[in-house]
């Protein structure tokens, strides 16, 4: 088992918003996470990726527990994240945005950087884009760069939060196929995203949260068939 969690459980005072989750991702899976907003989706990868540490519960990489470790010692462990909200470095170009990544946060030595990184250009789509200016990206290419900056430390487990929200059905299903050619090449991924379609498309299963909670898991289309995820999620028929 590559990332087990255990009875997670992270309030901020009387605001629970980790209610004992517990799930567990082989390695080379594609697991998919939905919910209602403020159900505690991306508190949930600032727990994996050690942003923020639990009241309770415990988190293991392969077995070890890695409740404790640090965010730059998992990073270089192989967790690494995009978020939600692109933030660039505006002022460096696209490749020295993923050079930063691979030096700093997998430790990578220059000559070694530079060549992964140009892998990673050319596999996300922004290899004709290398020398622009991370502050003059369109919507899709801040998030390509998000996406190939994670990539840029050489994950283990890429952690996708809402990756296609904002973006225009062709350029979603662009990114789609970036991801499924990431997943292919052998990465873990869990993909939090609230169109849903796009993660049908790259996910085998699927785990579902509300109000801190897990309330369903399983095969993915099977799960979005629920009547209690149509519930929360979907909306109830009028």
């Amino acid at each position: 088992m590559l990332l087990e969690l255990k009875d997670v459980r992270k309030a901020y005072g009387s605001l629970v918003v980790t209610d004992g989750v517990s799930l567990s991702v082989t390695e080379g899976e594609a697991l998919g996470v939905i919910g209602p907003n403020g159900a505690g989706k991306t508190t949930l990868f600032a727990l994996i990726t050690g942003a923020v540490k639990p009241d309770a519960g415990a988190i293991r990489l392969d077995g070890r527990d890695i409740t404790a470790m640090p965010a730059a010692q998992r990073c270089r462990a192989g967790i690494c994240r995009s978020h939600q909200i692109p933030h660039p470095f505006e002022t460096l170009t696209v490749f020295e945005n993923l050079l930063v990544a691979a030096c700093f946060g997998r430790a990578m030595r220059e000559a070694e950087a530079a060549d992964w990184c140009v892998e990673v250009l050319a596999l996300t789509g922004l290899l004709a884009k290398a020398n622009r200016l991370g502050g003059t990206l369109t919507l899709l290419d801040r998030k390509r760069l998000e996406m190939a900056r994670a990539l840029a430390t050489r994950p283990r487990l890429l952690l996708l939060d809402e990756i296609a929200g904002g973006l225009t059905s062709a350029e979603c299903e662009a990114l789609v196929g970036t991801i499924r050619t990431i997943h292919a090449g052998g990465t873990t991924i869990v993909w939090i995203e609230h169109i849903v379609h796009a993660l049908l498309a790259v996910v085998g299963r699927l785990t579902v949260l509300n109000f801190g909670r897990k309330i369903a898991e399983g095969e993915a289309r099977s799960v979005i068939g629920l009547p209690e995820v149509r519930d929360i999620y979907l909306g109830s028929p009028v």
